[in-house]
């Protein structure tokens, strides 16, 4: 007979431990949602998890990603359907001007709002801006829409000069120019220079050379008598006249031509963009079920 240990109440410890930490363990699981709470719950079930979990958080900021740039896009398209529509009454004053029912005080007051038109077109492109970023003023050149949980997934867009000087209907006006001809040391001229400002220091430089080496730079002129002010270019819409209203109907129909071209591009990248909306959101719901079984508990288990 054994005095010393009590065997049965060893075996009742043991169990009462064992149960006590299973039932703590089941409560952390019931508490909390998830049967791995730690890494010594499952190993490698937490790694598998939280690299899903990653993926998961990666898919969902792309979706914001997407519809931040289908917002971006609605944005410039909107302004481009208003230069649609002011392109658009200017091709119908370019029309009404060519016919001979206009005298010429007519058509100079259809030339008002032509430029006044074509001033507007301009504000609107340096002024259409997403998030302080300027969209159809020429400077939105390959902007990147990250749509993907890696790295590299991502599409570019880049979005035209829609002004109108870059249509070529922008407000009638001239400016002066700078002029000279450069000759070589035997007095034969090798390459004409024109330079022209306008009233807001816009240059517009025009260079023409002949031989085999020669190039467009940088150059200086020595002397100052090489240069004569005169009139230089002369640009934007013009219907003060028959003929020229005539041709600027064909030069605004260009000019709307340019901007379907634009509007068009961009609906196609909101519409893909749509497209991986759906995609991103399916891939997110089907990891998030995979992690689901890998993480989440089962009530009716562990209960």
């Amino acid at each position: 007979m054994r005095i010393n240990h009590n065997i049965a109440a060893l075996n009742t410890y043991n169990k009462l431990s064992s149960n006590t930490s299973a039932t703590q363990g089941s409560l952390e699981k019931l508490s909390s949602g998830l049967k791995i709470n730690k890494a010594g719950d499952d190993a490698a079930g937490l790694a598998i998890s939280e690299k899903m979990r990653g993926q998961i958080r990666g898919l969902d900021m792309a979706t914001k990603n997407a519809q931040d740039g289908i917002s971006l896009i609605q944005t410039g398209e909107g302004a481009l359907n208003e230069t649609h529509s002011i392109l658009q009454r200017m091709r119908e004053l370019a029309v009404q001007s060519s016919n001979d029912s206009n005298n010429d005080n007519d058509r100079a007051e259809l030339q008002k709002e032509v430029d006044q038109l074509a001033q507007e077109i301009t504000r609107i492109s340096s002024d259409t801006e997403f998030n302080t970023k300027k969209l159809i003023d020429g400077t939105a050149q390959d902007l990147t829409f990250h749509i993907g949980s890696n790295e590299g997934q991502s599409i570019s867009l880049s979005i035209n000069d829609m002004s109108s000087g870059a249509l070529a209907v922008g407000t009638q006006g001239t400016v002066s120019e700078d002029q000279g001809t450069i000759v070589d040391k035997d007095g034969t001229t090798i390459a004409t220079y024109v330079e022209a400002d306008d009233a807001n220091g816009i240059k517009a430089g025009y260079y023409k050379g002949d031989g085999q080496d020669t190039s467009a730079a940088n150059l200086a002129i020595v002397g100052d008598k090489l240069a004569a002010g005169k009139t230089a270019v002369t640009e934007g819409i013009n219907i003060s006249d028959k003929a020229s209203a005539s041709t600027a109907i064909t030069t605004i129909q260009t000019a709307i031509d340019n901007v379907s071209a634009e509007r068009s591009k961009l609906g196609a990248v909101q519409n893909r963009l749509d497209h991986t909306i759906n995609n991103l959101s399916t891939s997110s719901e089907n990891l998030t079920a995979a992690e689901s079984r890998i993480r989440d508990v089962d009530y009716s288990f562990a209960a």
